[in-house]
């Protein structure tokens, strides 16, 4: 396995692929996630832009992850916003990296991919914060939610409804 860190552009020439492991570890129709690829393209070219990939020696994608600076304006960051108290809003999101995504290929799970790709994301990373959601779980068997634990993330919001998802969502935090 092969961790590498992605420029934008190295981002957007894979978008297909990302998108097919994203839809995997999520448990979206590949479709659904095919619609999202226009929303990857667009954070590729926000300031702050790290991503990170890891590939099997046969170059086949089993996870990536990448982030931003995040601002008022952009969705995600809106949609959090107006989930938290003034203060943790100050605290949190003024100066904020955002973990968009953090997806690992169900099968290539449980080797460590995750924690390796977020310490790299991180590892001088912009932003004072860093501030993801990821799907409400039982936190004891969720490889996701142990690993978040684990690197000192902390509740934010939990049970938050997202446009266009059922699924109840934590916003959890970081600082720095």
């Amino acid at each position: 396995m092969t961790l590498t860190h992605w420029t934008p552009e190295d981002l957007t020439a894979r978008v297909g692929e990302v998108m097919t492991v994203y839809a995997e570890a999520m448990g979206y129709p590949v479709e659904v996630a095919r619609m999202r690829q226009g929303f990857v393209v667009g954070h590729a070219q926000f300031e702050g832009m790290r991503a990170v990939a890891v590939t099997a020696a046969d170059d086949r994608l089993l996870g990536f992850g990448y982030g931003y600076l995040g601002k008022r304006g952009q969705w995600w960051h809106d949609q959090v916003s107006q989930w938290l108290s003034p203060e943790l809003y100050d605290r949190y999101m003024t100066d904020v990296f955002e973990l968009v995504e953090l997806q690992v290929r169900p099968d290539a799970q449980g080797n460590g991919i995750g924690e390796r790709m977020l310490t790299e994301l991180l590892d001088d990373a912009p932003g004072k914060t860093v501030v993801l959601s990821t799907p409400e779980a039982d936190e004891s068997a969720s490889r996701a939610w142990r690993l978040y634990r684990r690197t000192g993330f902390q509740d934010l919001v939990r049970d938050a409804l997202f446009p266009g998802d059922q699924r109840p969502f934590a916003v959890l935090g970081l600082e720095r």
